[in-house]
């Protein structure tokens, strides 16, 4: 059974910085694709970023620039640093293999 659990969510500055985690298991992590995405209050689900088994990342252009995905096999884990956050960044922010992802985190970007 796949599952993703995601942390490292918070209440952060404009400006500031997280780094969430999503550790995964039930699957072969290193051969896997992985995702984020994000769903802000009263938004529908937005795509983020994707960092593939082969470690080539893309990113959403909202965030391309300030968010950087990556990944440990070793730990089954994959990341995403967020920098230079911004209000309109306030999300629940999901880890998701395929069709599954996690329960999400909350990250909220307010002075």
């Amino acid at each position: 059974e796949v599952q993703l659990v995601e942390s490292g969510g918070g209440l952060v500055q404009p400006g500031g910085s997280l780094r969430l985690s999503c550790a995964a298991s039930g699957f072969t992590f290193s051969l896997s694709d992985m995702s984020w995405t994000r769903q802000a209050p009263g938004k529908g689900l937005e795509w983020v970023s994707n960092i593939y088994s082969d470690g080539r990342t893309f990113y959403a252009s909202a965030v391309k620039g300030r968010f950087t995905i990556s990944r440990d096999n070793a730990k089954n884990t994959v990341y995403l640093q967020m920098n230079s956050l911004k209000p309109e960044d306030t999300a629940v922010y999901y880890c998701s293999k395929g069709g599954v992802r996690g329960q999400g985190t909350q990250v909220t970007v307010s002075s």
